[in-house]
This record gives C-alpha cells, sequence and structure tokens, in this order.
C-alpha cells in the first residue's frame, strides 16, 4: 500500500478508536497485532497483543463519562509501513475529571490494518489520572 493509504488506515483507526466500539477497534486491529504503552505504570504500560488489549479498553470505556476518550490525529509523516502520528486526547471521566492526554503514535499498518502501535505519552498524566 501506498504512504497516503496507509495515512487513511490511521486516521480511520483513531476515529473507530474514538468511538469507544472495543470490538470495531479490535477488528481494525492484524489478529497477530499489539500496542505498546511507553513508561513503567503498572497496569498500563508494556506490550498487549490483540486478546489482553481487548480487556483494557473495555476497562477504561467504563470510567469514561460517553464511554470514549478521543484521539485526534494534528499531524501524520508515512515512511514505508509505518505512520508517524502527534495526536491530542480527551476524556472526561464520570467522577467529572478530565484527561487530556498528548501523544505520539509510531503505527505499523500492514495489509490495509494496524499490525502494530507504540504509544508514547505522559505516564505522570495517566498516573494522575487514573491510579490515584
Amino acid at each position: 500500500a501506498g504512504l497516503a493509504a496507509n495515512k487513511e488506515v490511521v486516521r480511520r483507526f483513531f476515529e473507530t478508536f474514538s468511538s469507544g466500539d472495543v470490538p470495531a477497534i479490535l477488528n481494525a486491529m492484524a489478529d497477530d497485532g499489539g500496542w505498546w504503552v511507553s513508561g513503567r505504570l503498572d497496569g498500563m504500560s508494556g506490550r498487549y497483543d490483540k486478546a489482553s488489549f481487548g480487556p483494557l479498553l473495555a476497562g477504561a470505556t467504563q470510567i469514561y463519562k460517553d464511554g470514549c476518550l478521543r484521539i485526534e490525529p494534528k499531524s501524520m509523516i508515512a515512511e514505508g509501513d509505518h505512520v508517524a502520528v502527534e495526536a491530542e486526547g480527551r476524556a472526561e471521566l464520570l467522577d467529572g475529571r478530565v484527561y487530556t492526554p498528548h501523544y505520539h503514535f509510531l503505527v505499523e499498518v500492514r495489509g490495509g490494518r494496524v499490525q502494530e502501535v507504540r504509544e508514547y505519552m505522559d505516564t505522570q498524566h495517566a498516573k494522575e489520572i487514573f491510579f490515584a
């Protein structure tokens, strides 16, 4: 696939992710795909295969007021089968606090699906929101 096609796959993926529809999010990922989160936060950081990523997402959607974390790509650069994405997130929690992460993602696209996501974010902000 071309670079523009890979960027479109990633754009659509984050649109789907922002819906909070966990089965649709997982369906957009390759069967042997995964998601890696930076840092050393127990319960968040590390690599998740597709099977373990689903329950993590489902648990997160339970604490969001409208069931989703919206991720809006601000810029994308594609090279080969990778797309680098700068993005901003926003979710209001049931307790009224607002999670506003800034992200950098490196997304590998293979066969029109997301193969692997590497997520870099402010782990301190995540810790304060999810583990305070």
